[in-house]
């Protein structure tokens, strides 16, 4: 199944809670320079899986894979160094920091040892850097004019745009992002589907969404989980066509 250009691949994924399993042998693969799009109904198991990749739930039994390499699933403070970074659903900013320290605080895998923990400012040179970073990346997401806001001022779309820079600081080479379109608007929907198309030319981009014209438009290969276990995947063309896609998730209506 594997394609031997993959930045990320599972297979075999299973996890049980108590006696509910809720992912049952699982294969995903993200190529490199490609966006993928994690789709289901409420239940799935969408989360649960996001969760075991990021190493906030441990696997049952499954094979990870970076570069084709096999190693093991990996916990949440190996990640920057993996080169993964990840958005939550609910955003997850300080807000009593501004928007400039929030993403610094994204920084940190280019800062020295002791930096962020000890507090900025620490050293002047290494806090000047990571300013300049966290500057680029908000203005990639245009929102420079926020950096000085604290970050619990700030409208839900601006939220999604720091929490958006916040991971692109860290430069991943596999950003996974936790329904970046919800309670989003029209206007700003178009901008994030801009965005992450304009992603691919540096990293590989998975997407938990429920918006499907978002993962339609934006996603070269679709994975659909229906209680806990992949029932369809491909371009979005042949799961829009799916039989068990329309019975699960899009409906028995034209689409």
């Amino acid at each position: 199944m594997s394609t031997n250009n993959a930045a990320l691949r599972v297979e075999g994924v299973s996890i049980s809670f108590g006696g509910l399993r809720a992912l049952n042998d699982v294969y995903l693969e993200v190529g490199k320079n490609e966006v993928v799009g994690l789709i289901g109904p409420n239940g799935a198991g969408k989360t649960t899986l996001f969760n075991s990749l990021c190493g906030l739930v441990k696997p049952d039994s499954g094979k990870f894979y970076l570069d084709e390499v096999e190693q093991s699933f990996p916990h949440t403070n190996e990640l920057a160094h993996l080169g993964i970074a990840r958005t939550l659903q609910g955003v997850g900013l300080f807000g009593d920091l501004t928007v400039l320290e929030n993403v610094m605080i994204g920084a940190q895998k280019f800062a020295r040892s002791g930096l962020i923990s000890a507090g900025f400012g620490r050293n002047i040179k290494d806090e000047k850097n990571l300013k300049d970073r966290a500057m680029h990346y908000l203005e990639n997401v245009y929102a420079t004019g926020l950096a000085d806001r604290r970050a619990d001022t700030l409208s839900y779309p601006d939220t999604k745009r720091v929490a958006i820079a916040r991971a692109l600081v860290s430069e991943p080479t596999i950003l996974m992002l936790d329904e970046p379109a919800g309670g989003l608007g029209a206007q700003d929907i178009e901008w994030m589907n801009a965005l992450i198309r304009n992603l691919t030319a540096q990293m590989s981009v998975l997407i938990v969404e429920h918006h499907m014209d978002v993962v339609m438009s934006v996603c070269s290969k679709l994975y659909v989980l229906n209680f806990g276990e992949v029932i369809a995947s491909g371009n979005a063309e042949k799961v829009r066509r799916d039989p068990a896609v329309i019975a699960a998730y899009l409906g028995t209506g034209d689409q």
